[in-house]
């Protein structure tokens, strides 16, 4: 728990124009890892449009490791079918956490994102002081695959008895 800066949260919201893998459709679950974590969402069947809306959550020690999303087709008979993939940082999520932002009002953009050769955003990401938090909501275009994108939402959770930021 010393090295642990606190937990990460992402709500892995939509998937959006996923791949078909299935006979006109899928069945996908997006699988998150960051070193030796694994986080999974539940499957949704038949739909390359999914709402997941789920929260998994990362213990975070290091921000400069990348974190990998892939989106798998869940099979009954054989391996299920990888559908894409796409990797992102939050160096600049944690960099805006370690801002003083109280006093700015609900709704203020901090600081963007965007799409470039070293991320995998679908589009400009901004990362918002909200209700008194930090969020950043993400697109992420999924590589080794003929089209999808996944939408995010980063949330950092504090824990007491961390090293903090």
């Amino acid at each position: 728990m010393e090295n642990l800066m606190g937990l990460l949260r992402i709500r892995v919201k939509r998937g959006i124009n996923l791949a078909v893998r299935d006979v006109r459709t899928s069945d996908p679950y997006v699988v998150i890892k960051m070193d030796n974590q694994k986080l999974k969402t539940r499957r949704i069947n038949n739909d390359v449009n999914p709402e997941w809306n789920e929260d998994l959550t990362l213990s975070i020690a290091d921000p400069n490791v990348p974190i990998k999303l892939t989106v798998y087709d869940h099979d009954t008979f054989s391996k299920d079918d990888k559908m894409g993939d796409a990797e992102f940082n939050i160096i600049s999520f944690v960099e805006a956490l370690k801002m003083d932002l109280s006093s700015r009002p609900s709704g203020t953009i901090i600081s963007r994102v965007t799409p470039s050769k070293d991320n995998d955003l679908a589009e400009e990401s901004c990362i918002r002081w909200n209700d008194g938090k930090v969020v950043q909501d993400l697109c992420l275009k999924l590589r080794n695959v003929e089209c999808g994108q996944v939408e995010i939402q980063l949330q950092w959770i504090v824990l007491p008895g961390s090293k903090g930021l």
